[in-house]
């Protein structure tokens, strides 16, 4: 009887080392992913150069300009969260796999649309498929690195990838524009994502959560949806359309009933689609908090830097894209190394210091007025890139270390639609404070010019304070757990003072 016991016994622990072994395929895994990651942001950054050459080309009026990023940003900011769900309950590689289909699908119909409601019609697809593989990603590269030391390392090269289309899609977007029919700027995804798909079929493992969590949260997924997607229309179009006006009043007071059914759903269904119970850990609460401070102010000023350098210093928006090249190259730089610091150091400290160098980079932007060469502003821009970089795998790594893996793939969403949301919120706020600091320049005497200059430096202002603010979270609520013990089946905390 004891044999048999043993024998049963060495049998599950062959099973589980079976299980447990690192994925050989594994960095074909990560070439897949970073593939999508370095699309998504080259595409994010072309379509924001092109867009006087689209509207020339198209005839677009403004709103319809400003639809073809908008039509995207709704679509996957109010589906991520679903993507990610349905990711966990029925195949990171499938919805990988559909979303890359759907995403490189529909850049050929961009790239070939000849009107505005194709594009626009087409850019709504863009961003379905973005929300299906965006949230994909990070929990395929969970799903193939076991070996924590490995995954922040895969996690830094997964950065470095979207850093470097980042750099590479300001200068590619000023090239097309210039030399070949903007149309180009879409077409350039489709081979990449081909090769993608050819990688995908034949490296990545499928991976998904248990059986007993796999049931889908109708209602959830609903609820969620309306809200991200009110939420995101009005923050988009509250500018344009007047944050008094009855279609934006409306849009929040949607999102308002929304986001109060879904918290009362998720707190009494019993498998919820987003596990409400996970932001009672400090690592995990603390991690989004830090993702949602920092968007709020680097997206925030990084929309109106763009404005002051080009429309108050006098950039050409080639060379404004240019500036901020040396910006990507330091963040993938940086997030290439932060996994090393975090082990030095710690992810709390890591990640403090990373937002100290952001903070000291948007504090050089003050000096300057109407005058700036593109020269003098690098210190600027490295400073922001390298914190930006150092910043993301110790944030992501805290965040699923305090995360089942049965999670990843809705933990993935939340951690990219809080940024991206954050990120809108920034630009609304930051806004709105600028404005008011502009106009009472204007009525104190101010030319147009030294208004906008001023309230600009009041932006700035928002941004160091929310950066400042993001250390303290960080540092207090990123420290490891001065328990170690955790859980069977959940991933362990990584190691760093």
């Amino acid at each position: 009887m004891s044999s048999s016991t043993e024998a049963a016994s060495d049998q599950a622990a062959s099973t589980r080392a079976l299980e447990d072994a690192a994925d050989p395929r594994r960095w074909w895994c990560l070439v897949a992913v970073s593939l999508a990651t370095f699309m998504g942001y080259l595409d994010t950054n072309v379509v924001s150069i092109a867009m006087p050459t689209i509207q020339r080309s198209l005839h677009l009026s403004v709103a319809g300009l400003e639809w073809t990023v908008s039509s995207y940003l709704l679509a996957l900011a109010s589906l991520v969260l679903v993507g990610g769900r349905l990711a966990d309950a029925y195949g990171r590689r499938l919805l990988f796999t559909v979303g890359m289909a759907i995403f490189t699908a529909s850049s050929l119909t961009a790239g070939l649309a000849g009107s505005g409601s194709v594009l626009i019609a087409s850019r709504a697809v863009q961003g379905i498929g973005a929300a299906m593989l965006e949230p994909a990603t990070l929990a395929i590269i969970m799903a193939a690195f076991t070996d924590l030391r490995e995954r922040a390392t895969a996690i830094g090269i997964w950065t470095a990838c979207g850093a470097m289309g980042l750099a590479i899609g300001p200068v590619a977007a000023g090239l097309i524009s210039q030399n070949l029919h903007w149309g180009w700027i879409f077409l350039i995804n489709v081979p990449v994502g081909v090769l993608t798909l050819a990688i995908t079929g034949r490296a990545v493992r499928e991976s998904k959560a248990p059986s007993a969590s796999r049931g889908l949260d109708v209602a959830g997924l609903i609820t969620s949806a309306v809200f991200l997607f009110a939420l995101t229309y009005a923050l988009i179009e509250g500018n344009s359309a007047g944050w008094t006006s009855a279609q934006i009043i409306a849009a929040f007071a949607i999102a308002a009933v929304a986001a109060a059914i879904f918290i009362t759903v998720e707190a009494r269904i019993a498998e919820p689609m987003v596990d409400l119970t996970m932001f009672r850990v400090r690592q995990f609460s603390g991690g989004i908090g830090t993702q949602m401070i920092w968007n709020f102010g680097a997206v925030g000023i990084y929309f109106y830097t763009s404005i002051y350098l080009q429309d108050i210093v006098g950039f050409s928006p080639t060379k404004a894209g240019l500036l901020f090249t040396p910006l990507a190259i330091a963040l993938a730089v940086f997030a290439c190394a932060s996994a090393s610091a975090a082990k030095l150091i710690g992810n709390h400290r890591t990640v403090a210091l990373a937002l100290a160098m952001m903070l000291a980079g948007v504090a050089l932007i003050l000096p300057y007025s109407v005058h700036a060469s593109f020269f003098s502003l690098q210190p600027v821009v490295l400073l922001i890139g390298a914190g930006m970089g150092l910043v993301s795998v110790p944030q992501t790594t805290s965040v699923l270390a305090a995360t089942p893996q049965a999670r990843a793939g809705i933990v993935s969403a939340l951690l990219n639609d809080s940024g991206q949301v954050a990120g809108l919120l920034g630009i609304t706020v930051i806004g709105a404070v600028l404005r008011s600091t502009q106009d009472s320049a204007l009525r104190a005497g101010s030319s147009p010019v030294h208004a906008f200059v001023e309230g600009y430096h009041s932006g700035v202002w928002v941004t160091i304070a929310m950066l400042g603010l993001g250390m303290v979270v960080s540092y207090v609520t990123l420290r490891p757990a001065r328990n170690p013990a955790v859980p069977a089946g959940q991933p362990q905390p990584m190691s760093g003072g």
